[in-house]
């Protein structure tokens, strides 16, 4: 009896002094197994929430205003500054395919966030030096008919090396953030999901005061004062980032992972007129004691044809030392994970090309209505955008602190509701939102032929709907993209979910050609150079059916959709505890 009572002492006394470590491959600063109690969580997430937030009050001070900079110092007509809005803030969101995918094989996330703010920084530096310096600046007279040529190269210069430096920053700092939280610790999981929450909040936030704080010194002041402002406040959080630096938690990159996806494609392609066995137990696997394989996969019933990968030829060693001949099971599945996300990602796209109209089209709506608020000041059209970001801001904090506990206790779920269910109901505000849209703009024109302007207040409701939508959808989405993918490609996750409003405003972009071209040859084009002379109640209309038929296409798929279910490691009895 007092053996038995000393062993079970002797084995509580090993847990707590496993549990003081973080086993989940990742490492500290000097390269050392993490200690929990000193690295990771809030404490090193929060240097992660402080950066993001300097760089999206950068980002959206420049977005939400750049329309009208065009239209206006650069005199570009609405359709052309659309355009170009649509395809800078597509190139912003696509180019982190390419930083994410570097970041995972190549440097790790940390170096690239470092080296991505510094190619941020220069843009913002270019920026400010186009507005300051006499020979950049876009005329000689405070009336400017027509820019230099020199300003408008060196300004969409100082975009693009923002949109470069965004290449690199994005996908890495949101997943290098949630990788300060162990996924095989029960609280930092829940940790982890509330983080993502109050990522968006940081997000909205900094939108917020870049709409409003920073559009407002733009018109009031001059682009040259709010780009110092931005360059200034952004270097001092690159420092604070850098700071951090003994507090983060490290993951080493593990090489090109689209070379494991066609490992197990070719040697699925290889066995093809083998047998799939009976039993999954039968398939290649490595043991789960060996943990440098990282976190193992359960294996799915999905695309079975993958599952021949796994299967064990020879028992000879040199078989199980070709990757191109045999893969485990957790390979085949991290293949399988990247062909589920594929219809996901694409019925996606509709969220960006929502957003891509608060930026454009909602701004030179809000431009031609009564901005006055008093007889003596006036609302910038750009700050009408804050309450996209005001609606984000209340949905969060209610979403996370009040309806995520309630929905746990009655679905027995971590997360209250399932990810793509988040999603689905911020699709179903994007189609209500277009509508709103439609309505209110049909209403505007109606008050134009009578020559009198509505106010810009009648804008507030699709905002603040825009807002709603985003806490379910763009939140969904980025926990949807670290989560789905495998563990080695969480920063092209990330890009993924980026490059939904990337596409969404390329595809913008390509729509409105479309609806030119169609409805401009009879001489009344929905989208001409003046908005009063448009019909954008009709393209709202048209948007409005698009989102609903891929909201029906999103729900096909999500019936139908098989979780990531991970094999985590209990530390009560040594096991294995298979969580979705």
């Amino acid at each position: 009896m007092e053996q038995e009572m000393e062993k079970r002492k002797i084995e509580k006394e090993e847990e707590e002094e496993e549990e003081k470590w973080v086993l989940d491959g990742s490492k500290d600063y000097k390269g050392r197994v993490p200690l929990r109690a000193s690295t990771g969580a809030w404490k090193a997430s929060l240097f992660v929430l402080t950066i993001e937030f300097s760089e999206r009050i950068s980002f959206f001070g420049i977005a939400t205003n750049l329309i009208s900079y065009l239209t206006k110092v650069i005199h570009e007509d609405l359709n052309t500054a659309a355009k170009n809005v649509n395809y800078w803030t597509g190139t912003s969101t696509l180019m982190p395919l390419i930083g994410g995918f570097v970041a995972d094989a190549y440097t790790g996330r940390f170096l690239m966030v470092l080296f991505s703010s510094f190619v941020y920084l220069m843009g913002l530096c270019l920026l400010t030096m186009s507005q300051f310096i006499p020979s950049l600046k876009p005329c000689k007279s405070s009336i400017c008919r027509k820019p230099r040529k020199v300003h408008e190269v060196v300004f969409f210069l100082a975009l693009y090396c923002i949109s470069l430096g965004t290449g690199g920053y994005k996908p890495c700092l949101e997943s290098f953030g949630a990788d300060q939280f162990d996924d095989d610790n029960r609280e930092e999981r829940k940790k982890k999901m509330s983080f993502f929450n109050w990522w968006n909040f940081a997000l909205c936030f900094g939108l917020l005061l870049g709409a409003t704080v920073i559009v407002y010194v733009q018109d009031n002041v001059g682009w040259g004062a709010a780009g110092l402002i931005l360059t200034i406040f952004m270097a001092l959080t690159v420092i604070a980032f850098y700071v951090g630096k003994p507090f983060y938690r490290y993951r080493r990159p593990e090489g090109n992972p689209l070379t494991q996806v066609l490992q197990v494609i070719v040697a699925a392609i290889r066995k093809r007129n083998l047998t799939n066995p009976s039993s999954a137990s039968l398939l290649y696997e490595v043991p789960k004691s060996d943990k440098s394989q990282g976190r193992l996969l359960s294996h799915t019933s999905r695309l079975r044809f993958l599952d021949k990968a796994a299967i064990i030829e020879d028992k000879n060693i040199e078989e199980k030392e070709n990757p191109w001949r045999l893969a485990t099971v957790t390979r085949v599945e991290e293949t399988k994970l990247l062909l589920n996300v594929i219809p996901i990602w694409l019925t996606s796209v509709t969220v960006g090309i929502c957003v891509a109209q608060g930026s454009t089209l909602f701004v030179k709506q809000a431009a031609a209505m009564n901005l006055n608020i008093t007889h003596s000041f006036k609302i910038p059209p750009a700050s009408i955008a804050s309450f996209a970001a005001f609606g984000t801001l209340v949905a969060v904090p209610i979403y996370d602190k009040i309806i995520v506990p309630v929905l746990r206790n009655v679905t027995g779920n971590e997360r209250g509701i399932s990810i793509l269910r988040r999603i689905g109901i911020g699709l179903t505000f994007t189609v209500i939102v277009m509508v709103v849209a439609a309505l209110v703009e049909a209403k505007r024109l109606r008050a134009a032929e009578k020559n009198t302007t509505s106010s810009v207040f009648w804008l507030i409701p699709q905002y603040l709907l825009l807002g709603f939508g985003d806490s379910f959808s763009l939140v969904g989405l980025q926990e949807y993209f670290y989560d789905q993918v495998p563990d080695s490609m969480r920063s092209l996750g990330m890009a993924l979910y980026l490059s939904v409003i990337g596409i969404g405003s390329f595809v913008s972009s390509f729509l409105i050609i479309i609806v030119d071209h169609v409805t401009g040859k009879d001489g009344k084009a929905w989208i001409g150079k003046d908005i009063n002379s448009s019909r954008l109640d009709r393209f709202y209309w048209m948007l409005a059916v698009i989102n609903g038929l891929n909201l029906c296409v999103f729900l096909l798929l999500a019936r139908r959709y098989t979780y990531k279910t991970v094999q985590r490691r209990t530390l009560q009895n040594d096991g294995v505890e298979i969580i979705p």
